[in-house]
């Protein structure tokens, strides 16, 4: 390093020493100042707080006292409690105390606390050493010295937090009630000692047409807006009269009618309010009940109409009790019983009118009734007169406005000639049933001794030919033959007529039949000649039925197809239909057809279009009884010349 580089950082040092020396006597002075001045503070504070220790110790409130930069000096023992700081060990500045959202306010108040020396009632929320949000009242003022130089500032401070919860409590009670008040659908008029108006609400307004707010009303007098409004009422006169009386006579006074111009009907209350024994002012209510007595007198009306009909009705009626005794009758039932409502009112109606058994089914059906079941069902009973009645009753329980049983309503239909039609009916098919039974036997015994005659007439006519064999001539021969055929035919109409009778009498069960297998077997079975082809253009489906009858109806359908095709090539098709109860089944031929006149004859016994010894025309009469215990039906369509179609349907297995 050379000389003059030694010499310039030489210099530099001494000037920053003497620099340093500089700052630390102007830093002693400060300090000393201040040391002096943090003195005179504490010796202020001290003479103040003995003066006032004594009485600020004891207090409930907190006291508080800082300097003027808001250090805190100072907190008894209610503060300590209050704010939760000890500040022997702890600094605390009032700023850290202050609410976030109500630092402006603080600002404010302090300001006005330097201005002014004090401040009175100022009212924020804190915040303590726990972050506890707390409301508090504070009074405060400034602290001088001697030389009345402010030096310090001071302040009681009430923790007010249960009385602000309170006070907003009410606040919000009193909100929630003035809306109720406001919106209630009671027109409110409150009248203090005096009658003038305290409170009032917008159905007042409504009901009474008065175009104005409810807070413009508030101080009117009652009376003179009585007098101004009773034009509005049918008899002005006698609602003064009234609302007079009722102020004079100081009594609650509930459900009193006043009947406007425009039809509208009010119930009007009115309740004394009276503290101690001084009246405190007067409670009006108004209602519009106009639909409510409309409604009630539609409803007596209909009361009224509906008990007419009740009395007047061909259907008795009985009310009972819980305890199956007679509360009320109706006319009809007076007659149907043979006794009057007195005689029967209060009596055991179960004891009083039920025979042969009909007492434990009145009382099982009673034990429905307590239970909220209705039900219907037929009675054997014995009026008055002692003639046996059968009833059809329909009964339901009786409720009362809470909803429980208090017993139950009959409604009673006489249908005596109904159940003596009835029996007879049951005793004419009992009759009938023995008829058939009886013509099923007498059939097979006739259908036996007419056909022992013919084979003997048969057998003799081939012995007379046997006998005379070569020397009978052509026309001998001829008559024979006619013989024989016609006792052919004479057997043919006894089996016929003998499957005829049987169709309705044979019971056999009833079990899954499948038509596809059915017709197949059929049709191989059946003489089919070659020129004639059967198709079947859908699957035939499985029935529930008696299969020898269901043979039956196919095999006399395509048999008769078969024999009544006139054509080269001959065309049988077989068809189902799937309906929503039914199977439609359809056979169609192209034979030779059937004229629009013979659709219905040929269905009766006897009736054939072409006489033949093979036809007996019973066939289609049997079929349409087989369809029929099927509960179906058969009818057919054609054309001379083009062919037929027949149609028939079978039930469903529900």
């Amino acid at each position: 390093m050379s000389q003059n580089q030694s010499e310039i950082l030489e210099r530099a040092l001494k000037r920053e020493k003497a620099a340093r020396k500089a700052a630390e006597k102007i830093l002693e002075e400060k300090s000393r100042e201040l040391y002096f001045t943090s003195q005179r503070l504490e010796q202020l504070v001290d003479e103040k707080s003995s003066q006032l220790e004594g009485v600020f110790e004891n207090i409930i409130d907190a006291y508080v006292v800082m300097d003027l930069k808001g250090n805190v000096i100072k907190f008894n023992e209610a503060a300590t409690k209050l704010f939760g700081y000890d500040i022997s060990v702890e600094d605390i500045n009032v700023q850290n105390l202050i609410y976030k959202k109500d630092y402006q306010y603080a600002m404010e108040s302090f300001m006005e606390l330097a201005d002014k020396g004090f401040f009175k009632d100022y009212e924020a929320r804190v915040y303590t050493k726990s972050k506890e949000v707390k409301w508090v009242h504070i009074n405060a003022s400034v602290i001088f010295d001697k030389a009345k130089k402010p030096v310090a500032a001071q302040g009681v401070v009430r923790d007010i937090t249960d009385q602000k919860k309170s006070e907003e409590k009410l606040i919000e009670s009193e909100n929630r009630l003035a809306s109720l008040v406001v919106n209630l659908d009671s027109g409110i008029v409150l009248e203090d000692e005096n009658r003038n108006i305290v409170l009032t609400n917008n159905k007042f307004c409504e009901l009474f047409g008065i175009n104005a707010s409810p807070k413009d009303l508030v101080g009117i007098d009652c009376k003179a807006a009585s007098e101004q409004n009773k034009v509005l009422f049918k008899n002005p006169e006698a609602f003064i009269e009234r609302m007079r009386a009722i102020d004079a006579d100081k009594k609650v006074v509930l459900g009193d009618e006043l009947e406007m111009l425009d039809g509208k009907i009010l119930e009007r209350n009115y309740t004394p309010i009276v503290i101690g024994e001084k009246s405190k002012g007067y409670l009006w209510t108004f209602k519009d009940v106009t639909l409510n007595r409309t409604y009630r007198k539609s409803l007596e009306a209909q009361k009224q109409k509906y008990y007419n009909i009740i009395a007047n009705m061909n259907l008795g009626m009985v009310e009972v009790n819980k305890n199956e005794e007679i509360l009320m009758v109706n006319q009809s039932f007076e007659r149907m019983s043979g006794y009057s409502q007195e005689e029967v009112k209060g009596k055991n109606a179960r004891e009083l009118f039920a025979i042969d058994g009909g007492s434990d089914i009145v009382l099982e059906e009673n034990k429905k009734r307590l239970k909220g079941q209705s039900s219907s069902y037929e009675l054997k009973v014995k009026n008055r007169a002692g003639e046996v009645k059968y009833l059809l009753i329909s009964g339901a329980p009786n409720y009362n406005i809470d909803g429980e049983v208090i017993g139950s309503i009959g409604i009673h239909l006489d249908i005596t000639e109904i159940k003596n039609l009835e029996l007879q009916k049951e005793n004419l098919l009992a009759k009938l049933e023995k008829s058939n039974d009886e013509l099923q036997e007498y059939a097979h015994i006739v259908s036996h001794d007419l056909k022992s005659p013919l084979r003997s007439i048969n057998a003799l006519v081939s012995w007379l030919k046997e006998d005379n064999k070569g020397i009978l001539d052509d026309a001998s021969l001829q008559n024979f033959g006619l013989i024989e055929s016609t006792l052919e035919k004479m057997e043919q109409l006894i089996t016929d007529v003998l499957n005829y009778s049987s169709v309705g009498a044979d019971n056999s069960i009833k079990s899954d039949v499948d038509l596809n297998n059915m017709v197949n077997e059929l049709v191989s079975m059946l003489y089919i000649p070659d020129h004639i082809k059967i198709e079947t253009k859908s699957d035939l489906p499985i029935v529930k039925g008696d299969k020898t009858k269901l043979q039956q109806v196919f095999q006399n359908l395509i048999s008769n197809s078969v024999k009544f095709i006139d054509k080269e090539c001959g065309s049988i098709i077989i068809d189902v239909e799937d309906l929503k109860s039914h199977y439609k089944f359809s056979i169609k031929d192209n034979g030779i057809g059937i004229e629009k006149k013979y659709h219905d004859k040929i269905f009766k016994i006897f009736h054939s279009l072409k006489k033949s010894k093979d036809s007996s025309g019973i066939g289609l009469s049997i079929v349409k009884k087989i369809i029929a215990l099927h509960e179906g039906d058969i009818w057919l369509e054609s054309e001379p010349n083009v062919g037929t179609t027949f149609y028939f349907t079978l039930k469903k297995e529900q």
